[in-house]
């Protein structure tokens, strides 16, 4: 069984003492690719140092909502030339809005708007990040869909929404990102999110070092081998096997990616 974790953030230092056997542990899990966010160009030499370091990892370049401050004149030009650049970007992000613990609406609007604008010109699929904020970016994604159509594609990363929330982004053409969260036991919403989301628009993600799923919730650490927790879970919300999840979540990464895997990972 192999499988796909599409957002992880192993350039913290938490990883750093033991990444060897972390590494060890997400190879014998099955995890064949992995997703490499990115929320500030302050991490774009460590995030691509280690994609060059381990060939199943790809990475994102962007800004996330929280750090919108810091944006300044050449942070984009800084993603563009890097997206451009290095063959292993394979998204820009993560970006969205985030308005539980940051109140700079206009600054994030912009940033946002700015980052899917470098997407929709290089191509690029955009990861969203998406807190206390869901009418709000489906209203910018709804634009941005209108003005440029196909062009603007990605997915709504740890996704946390009701199920109302969870189809305005299907019908936005979003692939929808469950994560540890739900296997939490009073995640009722989420977890009515992910056996509503159809097949071809369902992927997984750790988050981590965040968010450690049930049962290695009291964990510090969240790190990749962990995935196939979210994949179970998903297989009892939709009463499905871990395997026919795998299948699926790891092909719509494929599509969505455009990941360098083998054809029988992908098909």
């Amino acid at each position: 069984m192999q499988l796909v974790d599409t957002h992880v953030h192993l350039n913290f230092d938490l990883f750093q003492p033991d990444l060897a056997a972390v590494r060890s542990r997400w190879q014998e899990a099955g995890i064949v690719s992995l997703v490499h966010s990115c929320v500030h160009p302050e991490e774009f030499a460590s995030i691509q140092t280690l994609a060059h370091q381990f060939p199943e990892i790809s990475f994102a370049v962007g800004l996330h909502p929280l750090d919108a401050a810091k944006w300044n004149h050449q942070t984009a030009e800084k993603i563009t030339s890097l997206a451009c650049s290095d063959s292993k970007v394979v998204a820009i992000g993560e970006m969205g809005l985030d308005f539980y613990k940051a109140n700079n609406y206009e600054q994030q609007y912009i940033v946002f708007e700015t980052q899917l604008a470098i997407a929709t010109e290089l191509n690029l699929p955009v990861i969203i990040h998406c807190r206390d904020a869901a009418p709000q970016v489906r209203e910018v994604l709804q634009k941005w869909r209108e003005n440029q159509g196909e062009r603007l594609r990605g997915v709504m990363h740890c996704w946390s929404g009701t199920p109302e929330e969870t189809q305005w982004f299907l019908d936005l053409g979003f692939y929808i990102s469950f994560s540890g969260t739900v296997t939490f036991k009073n995640a009722k919403a989420i977890q009515a999110s992910a056996a509503m989301v159809s097949s071809d628009r369902l992927l997984i993600e750790t988050d981590c070092p965040f968010l450690a799923p049930t049962p290695k919730r009291g964990e510090k650490r969240n790190e990749p081998a962990y995935v196939g927790y979210v994949a179970e879970q998903l297989a009892k919300l939709r009463e499905e096997t871990v395997e026919a999840i795998a299948h699926q979540t790891t092909e719509n990464a494929c599509k969505l990616f455009g990941l360098s895997l083998t054809q029988s990972d992908c098909t």
